[in-house]
């Protein structure tokens, strides 16, 4: 009897899972020009339900990838939320109203609600132009990660080892794939993780609650604002989503839907139509048309004890984090963390990034996904809590619940990343309003080649670049003139950071000019030519035509008039700040993970 033949291959980043994390990863990877492969086993992608909610942070980092457009015009918009709280006859009644986002920061200050198969939609596409699909009903048998420590730490080696298994009906195959690297965006279950045995550290959630998705019929005057009641009868989200659509979160009691035999939810002993039964009386809310997707669940709230083995095989998404989707932080959660790793994993195949680079993802996102937790167990514990009433003076306040949920951390823009190798700590003072380790904040400067108004952070792309952002100061000032030349020159040093890492022409830099000065009257051809590489790359901190906006930047970021260099992560993050006159400050953070090319 023949043996079946066992194709083998080699790919640069294997992906186990389309998921949100899956996809941003292969996405991001397939923008750097990375050879990456990605495999579900589902034979068909997600076409309802699931995680619907895009925080403002998570559409910044959609738009430096191009994609936000897309999501803006298909996704409802959250501006407003409503606060509703048992009225004295029985029924609820509106205690609030408040904005849904307030950080100060927020250039999209609102959250965007689209379901997720329509928010996989715009990644599934964006792979396809650029020659990448998910091989579908396609499964891993096995993983092996090589021992030889000296193979584990050469970026071109290929030491995982991957068995696949198509499912097919067309193509029943098996393939052995040997990898760099490996990624497991393979659900709360992950087999990944299973495979190397890393625990999930947490406990199960008491509370069950159930979804659905509907198009309703409601004299409920909140139905477009993402809204919490809290009843008599227990409590309620409705948030507001496409195609007059809306998603209803509804608490539920355990005897209507735990298996008394087993323990465990019973999706048999509930319908969708009994769901929202009662909560928001004395308003109507049926459905007009039959649900889109509907579900039950109880979700525990875990972190995973690692997020990698050997800097080789990561997990990301639900597969390292399990948590309630009450703070709308689940799909936000793991497209962050892709978003985190891919230019690490792509300046790492292209020889730009040492290998110890890689250790930031666990130590920046664990720390992200323990303080989600931290919130997640607060804010569910109020969203969960008895509501005050004269009946109940111990209740939670709706004071207190829009204290809880306004704040940096459900917008992501709080992300802080602390100090390490990827993350400097020295001279924040000289640039106050960028902070090392959190994203650059959007401001409008002006272009000065033609005063065209510029977003900053649209300066920022997901490019896998550094952007340097030089601040001038007023150059047209003698001895502020003098230090930027000065600094020009130590740039220029062979020895420099700039010169070090260039490999075949290609450098992992670009420069950004910022100057102070009057937009009539500013000529860049005075600038040196390092600084202006390119006319599009040189702006002014004044306002626009119209004097509506800008002119205020270096206040902004709190800049000083002697200027300052400012590193920007691939990802948008600061990390690290010097002064003009100490540009060895960038040597030395560049050469902490960046490798000289052979």
């Amino acid at each position: 009897m023949p043996i079946p033949f066992v194709r083998h291959s080699e790919v640069d980043v294997l992906i186990i899972g389309a998921g949100p994390a899956g996809l941003m990863c292969a996405n991001a990877l397939a923008c750097a020009r990375v050879n990456v492969r990605i495999v579900d086993q589902r034979a068909f992608k997600v076409t309802a339900g699931y995680g619907d909610g895009i925080s403002p942070r998570t559409i910044e980092v959609l738009q430096s990838y191009g994609l936000a457009e897309r999501l803006l015009k298909e996704s409802s918009q959250i501006h407003l939320m409503a606060f509703y709280n048992p009225s004295s006859t029985g029924g609820i009644e509106l205690t609030n109203r408040t904005p849904d986002i307030t950080a100060s920061s927020a250039r999209y200050p609102f959250e965007a609600a689209l379901h997720q198969g329509a928010i996989q939609d715009i990644f599934l596409d964006s792979m396809t132009s650029l020659g990448v699909e998910v091989e579908r009903s396609t499964m891993p048998t096995s993983i092996e990660l090589s021992k030889d420590e000296h193979e584990l730490k050469d970026p071109a080696s290929y030491p995982v080892r991957v068995a696949l298994q198509s499912k097919s009906e067309d193509e029943k195959r098996e393939e052995i794939v040997h990898a760099k690297f490996v990624i497991g965006g393979d659900g709360a279950h992950s087999w990944i993780r299973k495979q190397f045995n890393i625990t999930m550290d947490g406990e199960q959630s008491d509370d069950i609650w159930g979804v659905v998705d509907f198009v309703p019929d409601t004299d409920f005057p909140d139905v477009r604002n993402k809204c919490l009641a809290q009843s008599n009868y227990g409590s309620m989200f409705l948030v507001p989503r496409e195609q007059d659509r809306v998603r209803a979160y509804v608490q539920l009691e355990d005897k209507d839907v735990i298996n008394p035999v087993t323990g465990r939810v019973d999706k048999d002993k509930m319908g969708p139509e009994q769901i929202f039964k009662k909560l928001l009386e004395p308003y109507k809310l049926v459905q007009k048309s039959d649900f889109s997707w509907w579900t039950i669940y109880s979700v525990g709230q875990r972190v995973a004890s690692q997020f990698s083995v050997k800097n080789r095989v990561f997990i990301a998404g639900d597969a390292c984090h399990t948590h309630s989707p009450k703070a709308g932080q689940g799909m936000n959660a793991s497209i962050n963390d892709t978003h985190n790793l891919a230019w690490k994993i792509a300046l790492a195949v292209r020889g730009w990034a040492d290998m110890s680079l890689l250790s930031t993802y666990e130590s920046e996102r664990r720390k992200f996904a323990l303080e989600l937790i931290a919130f997640d167990k607060k804010w569910s514990t109020l969203v969960c809590g008895q509501p005050l009433t004269e009946q109940n003076s111990d209740g939670v306040s709706p004071e207190h619940l829009v204290k809880a949920f306004q704040t940096d951390f459900t917008s992501g823009i709080g992300i802080h990343y602390h100090p390490s190798v990827a993350v400097n700590d020295r001279y924040q003072e000289i640039a106050g309003g960028l902070v090392l380790g959190k994203r650059v904040p959007p401001y409008k400067f002006m272009r000065a080649a033609d005063a065209r108004p510029f977003e900053l952070q649209d300066l920022l792309p997901a490019d896998f670049l550094f952007k340097l952002l030089v601040f001038t100061g007023e150059f047209n000032d003698p001895l502020q003139q003098a230090r930027v030349e000065s600094m020009v020159v130590d740039m220029q040093k062979r020895e420099s950071f700039l010169n070090r890492y260039v490999t075949l022409g290609n450098s992992p830099f670009d420069i950004i000019t910022i100057s102070k000065g009057r937009k009539e009257t500013f000529n860049i051809l005075r600038l040196p030519t390092l600084l202006r590489s390119h006319w599009s790359k040189v702006f002014v901190d004044d306002t626009d035509t119209t004097g509506s906006f800008g002119g205020e930047g270096y206040s902004y970021y709190g800049v000083g008039p002697e200027g300052a260099v400012v590193a920007v992560r691939p990802d948008g993050y600061v990390g690290a700040i010097a002064p003009l006159d100490r540009i060895e400050v960038l040597d030395a953070y560049f050469a902490s993970f960046m490798k000289i090319p052979a």
